[in-house]
């Protein structure tokens, strides 16, 4: 069975929830009407797959430094989920959209700051030649997928932000912390992705 069938199957098995499974409780989001965005998990086709991942400039405005999947917002141009998260991706990481197989969509996931994200997840060919967006990406790197699903690889902390405390989830590889939305949405998508 091909990478993409797996992944596709591990996603249909269990139909993606409506409900918000982890990380940001939506009690503390401030927004009435979380906006729409989408990422791309994009999966290497390889023996020992691997997750593409980037590390966000420090001069964004928001979320600065920090490791995320390409994605962002879905514009009203974008005709679904699936669509804006590739857009994205060819946007910030010069992924062309003809190499990714789309599998499916995994449980979206709501942040305390008001982002409705849906996970797109898609298979894409080994050692592609990656460009980052100079302007929001410094770099681009691929974790073993094994070791993000792996659960002893998870941290669970806490920290206080606005007055409250957050719970969060962080998975560290090597000298980069992936945490806060991007750990979660790991985390759901662990949940999924149950093959041996």
């Amino acid at each position: 069975m091909t990478l993409a069938a797996r992944l596709g199957a591990s996603l249909v098995r269990a139909a993606p929830e409506t409900v918000y499974l982890t990380g940001d409780h939506p009690d503390l989001v401030r927004q009435a009407a979380p906006v729409a965005a989408a990422v791309l998990v994009a999966v290497t086709d390889r023996a020992d797959p691997g997750v593409l991942l980037t590390q966000r400039t420090d001069t964004l405005r928001t979320h600065a430094g920090q490791v995320a999947f390409p994605g962002g917002r879905i514009d009203p141009a974008d005709s679904d989920a699936i669509a804006a998260a590739l857009r994205e991706a060819e946007e910030e990481i010069a992924l062309p959209r003809t190499h990714v197989e789309v599998v499916g969509v995994a449980d979206r996931y709501r942040t305390g700051t008001g982002f409705d994200i849906s996970p797109v997840v898609g298979v894409v060919p080994p050692d592609l030649t990656l460009v980052p967006s100079e302007a929001e990406v410094a770099s681009v790197f691929e974790v073993p997928l094994a070791y993000l699903l792996d659960p002893g690889n998870l941290r669970e902390a806490s920290a206080m932000w606005q007055g409250t405390e957050r719970h969060f989830y962080e998975i560290y590889w090597q000298d980069r912390r992936i945490w806060g939305a991007t750990a979660a949405m790991i985390v759901n998508l662990a949940r999924r992705l149950q093959w041996a």
